[in-house]
């Protein structure tokens, strides 16, 4: 499947699809850890509960810290 990126402010978006999102056991509130060897990207979704959370924790701490820098960069 090719897909094409969608801008989503200043960077860019992947879309994936509800299908692809189910055959993942994915849902839009799962995490994902993104790898990259500077070639591909691999997206898998995290299914430890635990390791989840703490990642949500995270991007909220981030979030919060950081808001007024990701406005500036929003627009």
């Amino acid at each position: 499947m090719i897909k094409n990126l969608t801008r989503h402010g200043n960077s860019a978006a992947l879309v994936i699809e509800k299908p692809i999102l189910d055959l993942l056991g994915a849902t839009i509130d799962t995490a994902f850890e993104v790898v990259t060897d500077g070639q591909a990207l691999v997206l898998t979704p995290v299914k430890d509960a635990v390791r989840a959370g703490k990642f949500h924790k995270s991007m909220d701490k981030i979030g919060k810290r950081y808001k007024k820098s990701f406005e500036e960069l929003a627009k």
